[in-house]
């Protein structure tokens, strides 16, 4: 008879829930110094858009920093203004965060899939939005 010291040990970074609440602990640190840190004002240890630093445009994330604290302290226009398309399409990404969660909990490993058609779709408003940004 085996005993239960033989059985083989797992380790909880293996969990199907490790990376989904690894991934909420990093954004939920990464807000909490966001609400005391205004992106408006320099002097803060964010980092700048790596595109926009090497060629002078907006990349279709530009602005989502500034978004975020807005949305934290309840500047929705001004979040509007910063980011359209990302601010659209957040709720849509705070859904995955959270039933990535949930499934991760459930002891369920879960990764969301999208078709082709759906990845052309992501990646022509992408560009769309990159061009219309820095063009208008």
């Amino acid at each position: 008879m085996a005993d239960v010291a033989d059985a083989p040990r797992t380790s909880p970074l293996r969990h199907p829930a490790a990376a989904p609440l690894a991934v909420l602990a990093a954004g939920t640190a990464g807000s909490a110094y966001l609400y005391v840190t205004d992106p408006h004002e320099p002097g803060h240890v964010l980092p700048q858009c790596p595109f926009r630093l090497v060629t002078g445009l907006l990349c279709p994330a530009c602005g989502g920093t500034r978004m975020v604290y807005d949305l934290m302290h309840g500047h929705f226009a001004e979040a509007w203004l910063d980011n359209r398309v990302l601010l659209l399409a957040s709720p849509y990404a705070l859904s995955l965060l959270g039933r990535w969660i949930v499934e991760g909990l459930r002891g369920r490993r879960w990764q969301p899939r999208l078709s082709r058609r759906a990845q052309a779709v992501v990646l022509l408003v992408a560009v769309a939005w990159t061009v219309l940004r820095n063009v208008v």
